[in-house]
């Protein structure tokens, strides 16, 4: 039986649930192309069945940013998906602020776990500095899914070369996420 995984290419690509800016790129463009490439690596490999919040560059969610994210739970709950990926960007005021971080309901959790193997897997693959995982009990997407859900901080947008990265080498980070659930799920 196929593990179901859902998606979430945070934010909409525009208002409402529009995500941050920095260094002429915008987040929600960023996740966007992450989380297909994503895809295309889970669909890949029979062990995984794969569903995404945006399945086109185009798709908006919600009408406010609380009926943008309440669409995403919704969707990742009714399709009964095992575990739930929502991939950002960070920003930061300072610029030199750098790296891959997540964050999961609680800890310990099988969340928890996958997001510090998804977070290592990214650190791997890109170079970026490990931030470490963090409980966040609440954001919306983590606190509202019925399964374990991760919400990853891919780097800084508002960092040139952690922006500079992302954006002309998603499949990158894309790669790294799914070393870190190939890890996750011993396969």
């Amino acid at each position: 039986m196929a593990i179901k995984i859902y998606i979430d290419q945070g934010h909409n690509p525009e208002s409402p649930n529009a995500g941050a800016e920095g260094n002429g790129l915008k987040e929600q463009d960023i996740t966007y192309r992450v989380g297909q490439s994503l895809a295309d690596l889970l669909r890949a490999n029979g062990n995984f069945e794969v569903r995404l919040s945006r399945p086109t560059p185009t798709t908006s969610l919600g009408t406010t940013n609380t009926t943008s994210l309440r669409a995403r739970v919704n969707d990742a709950n009714s399709w009964g998906a095992d575990y739930f990926i929502s991939i950002h960007t960070n920003a930061s005021e300072n610029p030199s602020v750098s790296g891959t971080e997540a964050f999961a309901y609680s800890s310990p959790s099988p969340a928890f776990t996958l997001g510090e193997d998804i977070i290592q897997g990214i650190s791997d693959a890109t170079g970026l500095r490990d931030r470490g995982m963090k409980v966040r009990p609440g954001l919306y997407v983590l606190r509202k899914t019925a399964m374990p859900a991760v919400l990853v901080e891919l780097g800084f947008i508002s960092n040139a070369a952690d922006a500079a990265l992302m954006n002309e080498n998603p499949a990158l980070f894309a790669r790294g996420i799914y070393k870190g659930m190939l890890k996750y799920f011993n396969l």
